[in-house]
């Protein structure tokens, strides 16, 4: 059994290797990756051993095997060098189920150098990227500390692990990385590229990439740094602006970069928004720097320097290890003195809503469902759900009675939208019975 394994890997690492040098010499076209996936699978496509998206997959490996040995991009003049690869390569243009389900689709290599570049990676960096793919994000990272991928598609972790044999290889639902990575994991840079629009066990999901944001910044280091190419929706409007400021409060957005077209070799055109992200208090709305491919980018872009993370010390003690009470007494030296730290302030407050007394008016009907709005009380500081929620058209036509309690809570639970609005709504009317 282990050989059989053995041997399965080695035509692995051979094939991926090859295509790297097809891809360095300037020669990998369909017909080359086409052979070098008859040879991996031992058959052809014809007699049904691979499909043509299992081709696309070994191109993508080899196309990092290759970006590995390529210089670190030290500047923006680095990255031009990686379009042409990417215009170089041959477009995808086959999906398959698992492609779809996972939402697969590989970040170019020159986007990808982009998004190291903005990261600027240290050599004590713990660096993480959530949804690693074929490791597209880390492929031309220079030497950190240590490095975690994390992947749950099993095809494309057996990937990882020839082609990064010294990371550290999980399988977890990133949208749940907060709770599921061994406790006390706290990564100082993330590079993600989330799906946008499927989750685990959700299928279909509208905020799939908000839910992997959230979940990365919150085992982000304070004053780590995530970059993350999100969707294009993703951004400041009137449909999304209260979920943007719930998902980067307490955070600076210290770059925010909109690309059209730079997906066109995996075979699609969408549009993508890159957030340059520090764990540390600050603007979060910068202005929106906007093009059309990662070459026309380039020339506007610019690099922000990273801050230091904070870290835990352990109190230092000094002199003798057996303190004398005689001794403290007679001793004449002034003590030095202590920076005090002002506590946060969480005081408790009312949570303040107006009542409606005439009802809000329904939303659009889509089947025998409406969706949720308290329909009684609009509560002034409070941001939206997460997800949509909805309620039955009969439930939904009934409104709710004007509530006269008024609930008082700690500050921060609904200044950092520790509660959304339909969560503080049933406070109110719990209390209110």
């Amino acid at each position: 059994m282990t050989d059989l394994f053995t041997h399965k890997d080695d035509r692995r690492t051979a094939a991926i290797y090859n295509v790297a040098h097809h891809i360095a010499a300037g020669t990998i076209n369909r017909k080359v990756l086409n052979a070098e996936a008859s040879a991996l699978f031992g058959g052809a496509n014809a007699e049904g051993r691979w499909t043509q998206r299992d081709s696309f997959e070994l191109l993508e490996q080899g196309l990092i095997r290759h970006a590995i040995t390529l210089p670190r991009p030290a500047d923006t003049a680095a990255i031009a060098p990686l379009s042409a690869i990417v215009n170089a390569l041959p477009t995808q243009t086959v999906r398959s189920e698992d492609q779809i389900r996972y939402q697969q689709f590989s970040t170019p290599l020159d986007l990808a150098g982009l998004v190291v570049l903005l990261g600027q990676a240290k050599p004590t960096d713990v660096v993480l990227e959530p949804s690693a793919g074929h490791g597209s994000l880390v492929a031309l990272l220079p030497g950190v500390k240590s490095l975690c991928l994390n992947e749950l598609d099993p095809k494309r972790r057996e990937a990882l692990q020839v082609l990064f044999p010294a990371a550290t290889i999980s399988g977890h639902d990133a949208a749940m990385l907060s709770a599921t990575l061994e406790p006390g994991y706290t990564p100082s840079l993330i590079l993600m590229n989330p799906p946008f629009s499927r989750s685990e066990g959700r299928g279909g999901d509208q905020l799939a990439a908000v839910r992997h944001l959230r979940s990365a910044l919150s085992r982000l280091a304070h004053g780590g740094r995530v970059v993350a190419i999100m969707p294009d929706w993703f951004t400041t409007n009137a449909a999304m602006g209260k979920t943007y400021d719930a998902t980067l409060t307490g955070c600076s957005v210290v770059g925010s970069y909109r690309l059209d077209k730079c997906y066109h070799k995996q075979g699609t055109s969408v549009a993508v928004r890159i957030y340059v992200i520090d764990k540390k208090p600050g603007h979060a709305r910068p202005t929106v720097i906007a093009r059309n491919s990662v070459a026309q980018l380039l020339d506007v872009v610019t690099i922000v320097p990273r801050s230091s993370v904070s870290e835990v010390r352990k109190p230092t003690v000094t002199g003798s290890s057996k303190p004398s009470l005689f001794k403290a007494m007679r001793s004449n030296r002034k003590a030095a003195p202590v920076a005090m730290i002002a506590p946060k302030r969480n005081d408790v407050l009312p949570v303040r809503f107006t009542a409606l007394e005439v009802p809000r008016p329904l939303g659009e009907q889509a089947g025998v469902y409406l969706p949720y709005r308290p329909s009684r009380i609009d509560l002034h500081d409070a941001g939206m759900h997460p997800t949509d929620l909805v309620e039955s058209v009969a439930m939904g036509s009934i409104p709710a009675p004007v509530p006269q309690y008024e609930p008082r809570l700690h500050e921060r639970i609904v200044n950092e939208r520790r509660l959304s609005e339909a969560q503080l709504e049933t406070i109110v009317y719990a209390g209110n019975a």
